[in-house]
């Protein structure tokens, strides 16, 4: 066994060549292993064994710097820098990140989870190194999916423009490449990668220019004669023009071609961009069959493939699917409903959509800020756009919420999904600012249902309504499955009584009504008489039952799964009432760890028992 031999990088370096694909096979059958028991990124994982093992062979990290876009594709990196140990943990409560995580290891030079940001990071990185006279490489690896992000393309053009020394690894899994162009590009990089080319290319350059009157002008014609060849025979002239030396597409799962591109290329004194082909899923059949299955997988049986789900949980629907099948029928009523994702559509519950409408159907790539502007134009022209994305990933399009969509009053509808804690994932996915990012700007609705019956009722009033409004809902099974059919009878800005009593009213959104129930049958063993009102929506908000309530309990306490700053409870503080207590439960101030949705909910007191001893110590 190779892999018990690896403590950090340094134990790596001592393996010969020709013995790195069997460490490459063992981390895949770790990999493999531990995540059918606890859930995580395989497909992406499995693509890039090579490519990683292949980086710290060549580097000499922790003092080089690899920056890794997203970080879910990190597995084997955490592996061979000592935390293979750890590896059991992932994702797990008080264990290993499913991320880079800069407090996990020195390792890990930046903190990941959200897409297209390695290369800003890294030419920082880079930056800031000139300026400390540090000499250390910088290599930023970023996937084809995150390179449709409009910051990697901002932080490219940055960098060629500056000519800082920075090397970008674009991990390409969904491209295929013929055999004949893969030969001639197997060739010419080995001939533009090697030293004495480089050598002999910059001394031509040198005596071309002391040509008397004409040396300028054949150097630039020499550059674009090699332009030329590189563009009949790759496909990298867009970096070349960005200012990049473009290398590949090379393939990133042969590791001694993979050590010989990095160690010819480490030496370069400019940008450089090493294009690699991998396979998504390489090594098991079933993620390499079905990747985009495999890319969050839940625990699963690894001689089948198939996820592990308790009998109890079969039967039930997730948010997540009850939108997709909501929003078909919708759509099969209104041919103005047009749905767009960024790169999430099976995530989001877009798939069926998707097969059912393509033409009604987009998916822009990992591109939100282009999604909320482009379903601004869809608007603008009388259709009627969805944006379904992840709470978390919404954060990244504010300015084109507040300034595209807001503030032109435009009908766009915003499906919020993985609202609130997100299991297993940590704090780049937990969903639990919306509330507060949301509610400040004018013109638009938030609602969130408390369960999926009263889900299906505010996606078809949402595509009725002509203003800009949003739902929010958890990565989560829904009480109710939503097996009613869309009706549109909730009216904007209206809450429900839930249950009535005279000492105290709790006044809970979404996801916290039913706890809220709870906690009442709880607080009337204890003697305390409980209202629960199920407010349905953050903005507006139902002023007129808040005012009624309170003037009859003068107790009000408002639960939330968002942070208590800036959210629903605070909305509820600023109605303007008299003599009243309130009390505000949520999330605090700071970003949640990793865990599962309920023991974090239990550890938080956002429970129904620890909602009740919440009350019950305020009271």
């Amino acid at each position: 066994m190779h892999l018990e031999k690896i403590e950090t990088p340094k134990d790596l370096k001592k393996l010969d060549i020709k013995t790195l694909p069997l460490l490459a096979s063992e981390v895949r059958e770790l990999i493999i292993k531990t995540v059918s028991q606890t859930g995580g990124h395989l497909a992406s994982n499995l693509g890039v064994i090579e490519l990683t093992i292949a980086l710290h062979y060549v580097f000499n990290c922790p003092d080089d710097k690899i920056v890794w876009d997203v970080g879910h594709q990190a597995y084997t990196h955490k592996i061979i820098t000592g935390r293979s140990n750890l590896f059991h943990t992932l994702r797990q409560f008080g264990g290993m990140s499913g991320f880079t995580k800069i407090k996990e290891s020195e390792y890990d030079a930046f903190g990941a989870g959200h897409g297209s940001t390695s290369i800003s990071a890294a030419l920082g990185m880079a930056c800031a190194q000139k300026l400390t006279s540090n000499k250390n490489k910088l290599i930023a690896v970023i996937g084809d999916g995150a390179l449709t992000g409009g910051m990697a393309f901002e932080a490219l053009n940055h960098a060629g423009h500056i000519k800082k020394n920075l090397i970008v690894i674009l991990n390409s899994n969904e491209m295929s490449i013929s055999q004949n162009v893969g030969a001639w590009s197997q060739y010419l990089n080995r001939i533009t990668t090697n030293p004495i080319y480089n050598r002999i290319r910059g001394d031509l350059e040198l005596v071309l220019k002391r040509v008397p009157r004409f040396g300028s002008v054949l150097v630039d014609n020499a550059r674009k004669l090699e332009k030329s060849l590189k563009l009949l025979l790759t496909p990298g002239i867009l970096f070349d023009e960005l200012g990049f030396r473009y290398i590949g597409p090379i393939d990133g799962h042969n590791i001694p071609l993979l050590i010989e591109t990095l160690d010819n290329i480490k030496t370069f004194k400019s940008p450089v961009l090493v294009h690699v082909l991998t396979k998504k899923g390489k090594g098991y059949k079933f993620a390499e069959e079905n990747p985009t299955r495999f890319h969050s997988a839940k625990p699963f049986d690894i001689e089948t493939g198939i996820w592990k789900i308790k009998d109890a949980d079969k039967k039930r629907k997730t948010y997540t699917n009850i939108f997709g099948s909501t929003l078909v029928k919708l759509a099969q009523k209104d041919k103005k409903i047009v749905a767009i994702t960024a790169a999430m559509p099976d995530g989001t519950g877009l798939g069926e959509f998707a097969q059912k409408f393509p033409d009604r159907f987009f998916d822009v790539g990992m591109a939100e800020q282009h999604a909320v502007t482009f379903a601004a134009g869809l608007a603008l022209k009388g259709l009627k756009p969805v944006v379904a994305v992840y709470s978390t990933f919404l954060q990244r399009a504010y300015d084109q919420i507040l300034h595209d969509v807001c503030l032109q009053k435009l009908p766009v509808i915003f499906a919020i999904d993985r609202a609130g804690i997100v299991e297993g994932d940590g704090p780049t996915h937990n969903g639990v600012f919306d509330f507060s990012y949301l509610s400040m700007i004018p013109n638009m609705t938030i609602m969130a249902p408390k369960d999926g019956d009263e889900f299906t009722s505010m996606l078809s009033k949402a595509v009725e309504y002509n203003q800009p409004i949003s739902i929010r809902y958890p990565k989560d099974y829904a009480v109710k499955s939503g097996y009613k059919e869309p009706s549109s009878k909730i009216e904007i800005g209206k809450g429900e009584i839930l249950r009535r009593g005279d000492d105290i009213a709790i006044l809970a959104i979404g996801t916290m009504v039913y706890p809220a129930l709870e906690a009442a049958e709880i607080l009337e063993k204890n003697n305390i008489n409980t209202s629960v009102v199920n407010m349905r929506f953050v903005k507006p908000l139902d002023t007129g039952l808040i005012k009624k309530i309170a003037s009859r309990t003068k107790k009000i306490v408002t639960v939330e799964e968002n942070v208590i700053s800036g959210g629903f409870g605070m909305s509820v503080a600023n109605v303007e009432m008299q003599n009243f207590a309130s009390l505000h439960i949520g999330l605090p101030d700071k970003f949640i760890e990793q865990g599962p949705r309920h023991l974090l909910l239990k550890k938080h007191k956002m429970d129904g028992a620890g909602i009740a001893k919440t009350i019950l110590k305020w009271v």
